[in-house]
């Protein structure tokens, strides 16, 4: 019914937003403690979500866990991912 939305749960999703906010975190680390004379490091892209329209051509989903979180809808993961 969800198709490849279904192959990640809750806990995938959520490992996915760690590690898109220590890119993040890294690269303000890193552009802050520049040298004034060199480039400015690029900003990380976000890790490929399943069932995104708005990825970058040739990316695709991966896996990042495994396991299923009983219990848990697509409203409660984007409720749950939109909270700051």
């Amino acid at each position: 019914m969800h198709g490849e939305q279904a192959d990640w749960s809750v806990t995938d999703h959520l490992l996915a937003a760690v590690v898109d906010q220590l890119a993040v975190a890294n690269w303000m680390f890193a552009t802050v403690n520049r040298d004034e004379d060199t480039d400015p490091a690029p900003y990380p892209e976000p890790l490929p979500r399943p069932g995104r329209e708005d990825q970058p051509a040739g990316a695709e989903a991966v896996r990042v866990g495994g396991g299923e979180a009983p219990g848990a809808s697509p409203a409660d993961i984007v409720a749950f991912l939109s909270t700051p």
